[in-house]
């Protein structure tokens, strides 16, 4: 009797784990193999120079993923002063995302860091009512500011981990190749705003940590 209880009771369990197992595994190749993606972008100049989005879809596209992105940058702009207008709320409001993706400025300081962790924690809660994953545009110091580059990363890294969110290290990857190469070709003229190719390498990291993962 007890063998037979034993034996059904180890049937029952490992119909269920098969039934979970599946399910797991269909749940994970729809995400692998999703190829089309809404992506909102709040920012500033640093966002919106050499059309950085359409960069994005350009090289998302060599891939072989579909992007269709929303901008709403503006010049000097903090994630709170988009926060305050209350457009940012109105897009992510709507659904139509799957990705909202952050940046403000170089935020080495405390109230930028501030900023990052405690409004970017508003945009991380609106995003999960609506179906969205927030990221952060981890951005970069001007030339004149280089020192200040690992409180940057820092602070942004930091920022993504406590708001559970992705985090694009765009500036890692500058800080990395200039201190390799002694080049700053990665900065256009004003030694702040990105050259063409600056930007180029920012869409690249972009589609690899947003899209690829």
């Amino acid at each position: 009797m007890k063998t037979t209880v034993i034996t059904s009771l180890l049937i029952l369990i490992t119909t269920w784990s098969k039934a979970e197992f599946t399910a797991y595994s269909k749940l994970t190749q729809m995400d692998q193999t999703q190829v089309e993606f809404k992506v909102l972008f709040v920012g500033n100049s640093l966002t919106s120079a050499n059309n950085l989005p359409r960069l994005v879809v350009n090289y998302a596209a060599t891939q072989g993923i579909t992007v269709t992105t929303k901008v709403i940058a503006k010049g000097g702009y903090a994630i709170v002063d988009h926060w305050a207008e209350g457009k940012v709320q109105n897009q992510i409001n709507s659904k139509s995302y799957d990705f909202v993706v952050i940046q403000q400025g170089p935020s080495s300081q405390l109230d930028g860091y501030d900023m990052l962790v405690n409004d970017g924690a508003k945009y991380a809660q609106l995003c999960e009512e609506n179906s969205a994953q927030l990221a952060y545009f981890m951005v970069w110091p001007s030339l004149n500011y280089y020192h200040t580059f690992d409180n940057v990363i820092k602070n942004h890294t930091d920022a993504a981990s406590i708001n559970n969110s992705i985090l694009l290290p765009v500036g890692k990857v500058w800080k990395d190749y200039i201190d390799s190469t002694k080049d700053n070709e990665y900065y256009g003229s004003d030694g702040f705003h990105p050259s063409i190719k600056g930007s180029q390498v920012a869409a690249k990291v972009i589609v690899e940590h947003l899209l690829q993962q």
